[in-house]
């Protein structure tokens, strides 16, 4: 394969797994606290208008009403509208602010991760940020181990991005992204010792 095939190919994967990952999986729940901050999940959750979101969002976070979780949830929801705004750079500042706040919230780790391989060069980090994500058990895995998938495949990993797309598979046979990158695939037996 070429490697402008191969990028075009993990291109178009990569937009399929934030396309689905927006809405599907990155919100992070709110406990309690104000009306603001359960509008900000929604709207991260829903995909509504960015603007008008990200001042529910912004609100949210100038009351003192949150808990040091739901404000750390609100920051990923926060982040995800500034991703569908495509702004990676406040995106990142949220998750990271989030994680400051939770280190243990696996949406702001499974978050940054899809941000730093949007951002590009930041494949192996974005990897690693993922896996601390999965260790943490997110609420929706299959988006953490598909991504992880593209970043293994950017990187040449390509028994590693197989393994993740079978485990993205394995956890929502639902979506059928995985299996249709699981596709480009063939395994091969290698003969051993034995014959």
């Amino acid at each position: 394969m070429t490697s402008l095939c191969r990028t075009a190919l993990l291109a178009s994967a990569l937009l399929t797994a934030t396309a689905w990952a927006g809405a599907a999986q990155a919100a992070a729940t709110i406990l309690g606290g104000s009306s603001a901050g359960r509008d900000c999940y929604l709207a991260a959750e829903t995909r509504r208008e960015t603007r008008g979101s990200l001042a529910v969002c912004n609100r949210a976070l100038e009351g003192d009403a949150l808990s040091r979780r739901d404000r750390a949830a609100t920051l990923v929801n926060r982040g995800i509208i500034h991703m569908q705004a495509r702004d990676l750079e406040s995106a990142v500042s949220d998750y990271r602010a989030a994680i400051a706040l939770e280190q243990n919230l696996a949406e702001a780790h499974l978050n940054l991760g899809i941000a730093m391989l949007h951002r590009g060069g930041q494949d192996q980090a974005a990897i690693d940020t993922l896996t601390r994500a999965l260790e943490m058990k997110p609420a929706r895995p299959e988006v953490a181990f598909y991504t992880r998938a593209v970043a293994h495949e950017m990187l040449g990993n390509v028994r590693e991005a197989f393994e993740d797309y079978t485990a993205a598979a394995a956890a929502a046979p639902q979506w059928k992204e995985p299996a249709e990158q699981l596709k480009r695939f063939s395994v091969e037996r290698k003969p051993t010792a034995r014959g």
